[in-house]
């Protein structure tokens, strides 16, 4: 098979980045031949043991000694960026390089749904896997939710369809890889710490339907203008969800009905999830089930059973009045400013922790008034409290910290909120590992009176 003009048996290919989706590319080429050179940042040594234990028999080069030196082609995992020295001069050198799913796309069969955007397609994958399946139509949900691309090569077949959830770093480098149907929910500033600029990230999002082939769906936000934008990057149809006005072909939202081409859907108080934002999410979740064969009622059904998604405005307990939620998902400072705008109660909120070159301003607004205080940890401290002095805040510092304080000082009828619009890598090793360990806190409080829902 050739890949990127490569014909992989007997090639040498790098793979740079030794997360789970290097570790399936890895896998992925070696199963086709390839004679692979696996690398990292870390020397093998520090390397988790379930990572060595993987690379058994693979040759390793650490990345600062160049491991694309040689190779015909290299593979980038997601977290890796594509504007690193060496990695600028392998393409220099002539050499391809292709990002995880890329590699993957030559040899994933069955149609792809692909999910984008700043906020909510962790949940909007979730959601259109769950309606999918609880329709009776075969789908299998991946991709930056959780099981890479590379890795659900074995299981992918004509007859299934594939969920994937697509980040801007596994997009920015797709070329080969194509959608049957796209969906971009939002694009807010987000990752310019990576992309640099605003422009970049948009374009990086876009890679999802320019690639898309003809007779593909183009399922985008009529209320985005960046979103609306990529309609003219795809060659196949658009259609469009909205919660301003009717759209045509579509859904909106109209006297608390959703419709879809004018056909009610279901009664917007029908959908289990808390805000605003997530009305907008069941939306784009339930265009892209539609086109791919869900029925009207079985998509209303199935929206009425979905449990949500962990880490995502997930309640934990209600202890002495005051309830816990759990948002580390909310990395960025648009995706916190849906947290805070679902809940009416006095909030305690929880940021902090890696700044991704946010502007955290934007946020004064909302927590004007609304937020009994900002309970400030990681190395984002010092700027978040800067950009928002106006509001009271507390510095924190740790996870531990902060609870122990909203522990201390919040009333009943008060709402703490994990909502960091941060990254977590700078005391966590991923938004999941913050987020339970806020709840495992939570959870070992002692307190006189414990509700749960």
């Amino acid at each position: 098979m050739k890949v990127a003009g490569v014909e992989l048996q007997g090639a040498r290919a790098a793979v740079l980045g030794m997360a789970k989706s290097g570790l399936g590319a890895v896998s992925l080429l070696r199963a086709q031949g390839a004679l692979v050179t696996a690398s990292d940042m870390k020397p093998f040594g520090s390397l988790e043991e379930h990572v060595r234990t993987a690379l058994a028999g693979v040759r390793f080069v650490p990345q600062s000694e160049d491991p694309t030196l040689g190779q015909d082609i290299v593979v980038l995992s997601p977290g890796v960026p594509d504007d690193l020295d060496i990695v600028t001069a392998a393409r220099g050198r002539g050499t391809p390089v292709i990002g995880e799913l890329e590699l993957a796309s030559y040899f994933l069969t069955g149609p792809i749904i692909g999910i984008t955007g700043s906020n909510g397609k962790t949940t909007v994958t979730a959601l259109i896997g769950h309606i999918l399946q609880h329709s009776g139509i075969d789908a299998i949900v991946g991709g930056n939710i959780g099981t890479p691309p590379s890795v659900l090569v074995g299981a992918s077949n004509e007859d299934t369809w594939l969920v994937l959830e697509l980040s801007s770093f596994q997009l920015e480098t797709a070329s080969h890889f194509s959608a049957k149907i796209g969906v971009c929910l939002n694009v807010t500033p987000d990752h310019l710490d990576r992309h640099k600029t605003m422009a970049a990230y948009q374009a990086a999002k876009g890679r999802l339907f320019a690639t898309q082939r003809e007779g593909s769906f183009a399922v985008l936000n009529a209320d985005d203008e960046i979103c609306a934008g990529y309609s003219a990057l795809t060659p196949g149809w658009p259609v469009w969800f909205s919660m301003e006005r009717p759209v045509a072909p579509g859904l909106y939202v109209r006297d608390g009905m959703i419709v879809l081409d004018g056909d009610p859907v279901m009664p917007v108080s029908g959908i289990p999830l808390r805000g605003r934002h997530n009305i907008q999410n069941v939306l784009a979740a339930a265009a892209a089930a539609h086109l791919a064969g869900a029925t009207l009622e079985q998509i209303a059904a199935a929206v009425k059973s979905f449990p949500g998604v962990e880490h995502r405005l997930e309640f934990v307990r209600e202890l002495n009045g005051v309830a816990w939620y759990n948002d580390s998902k909310a990395t960025n400072v648009d995706a916190a400013l849906k947290a805070v705008e679902a809940f009416d109660n006095r909030l305690w909120i929880i940021l902090g922790g890696k700044d991704k070159d946010s502007d955290y301003r934007p946020l004064a607004e909302a927590l004007r008034g609304h937020v009994a205080g900002e309970l400030l940890i990681g190395s984002a401290a010092e700027k978040i409290a800067g950009q928002l002095s106006e509001i009271p805040q507390v510095a924190c510092g740790t996870m531990e910290a902060a609870v122990a304080h909203a522990a201390g000082h919040a009333q009943p009828g008060d709402v703490v909120l994990l909502a960091p619009a941060c990254a977590s890598f700078d005391q966590f090793t991923s938004y999941e590992h913050r987020g339970c360990v806020f709840k495992a806190l939570v959870r070992n409080l002692d307190g006189e009176r414990e509700t749960r829902r």
